[in-house]
């Protein structure tokens, strides 16, 4: 029997993102679709959202946009891909009794064209000085941690991540948990299901 091989679509041509996804189907591949063989493509899309994303709705709504930007992609040119992945990485800004909290958080979006999951990976809470940095003064996440840090290209490195948790957590370790957490309904179909029943 033929090898099967599918082309996972990534909406960034960043190493870190497409690392991160290569990484995740590595780890489920086999649940995925026994035997298959998936190569990771990246194209480089518009997301719809700013450059530092300030709210979880704005993080959904970039990764979303990135996979439904390849989707159409798809579509009209022919391309043969299995599924379409949206990154985005940006801050998620709390309440917290009175107190503001802004987290650095990744999101996935994974779509096969007819169902589509989101995904996101922990947060990790910045400091105040640079979340008024990129909330109040609009300077970009990727460049006001490179000042922060003292350090150029940070974001294809081990992003903000990495600096804010001392290289435990890098940013492709980020995206990895979110694609890792999106495409669950789809190695893990059967939970997912039973679920449905259920409800």
């Amino acid at each position: 029997m033929a090898t099967e091989n599918f082309i996972v679509a990534v909406g960034s041509k960043r190493g870190p993102k497409l690392n991160a996804v290569s990484e995740a189907i590595a780890a489920f591949a086999a649940m995925l679709t026994p035997g298959a063989r998936f190569e990771v493509a990246g194209r480089e899309v518009e997301t719809g959202v700013g450059h530092t994303p300030s709210s979880r709705e704005e993080l959904m709504r970039g990764a979303r946009n990135r996979a439904q930007v390849l989707l159409a992609l798809a579509r009209t040119g022919g391309a043969n891909w299995k599924y379409f992945v949206g990154l985005e990485g940006g801050l998620d800004v709390v309440n917290a009794d009175g107190v503001r909290r802004v987290f650095l958080e990744s999101w996935a979006f994974v779509t096969d064209g007819t169902r589509g999951y989101f995904g996101r990976s922990g947060g990790v809470e910045i400091p105040e000085a640079l979340a008024r940095e990129v909330l109040e003064n609009g300077i970009e996440l990727s460049a006001a941690i490179d000042t922060f840090a003292g350090a150029v290209g940070i974001r294809d490195a081990q992003g903000a991540w990495g600096v804010l948790s001392g290289n435990l957590i890098s940013r492709q370790e980020a995206f990895r948990v979110a694609v890792v957490a999106a495409f669950a309904p789809f190695y893990n179909r059967r939970m997912y299901q039973e679920a449905r029943a259920e409800v």
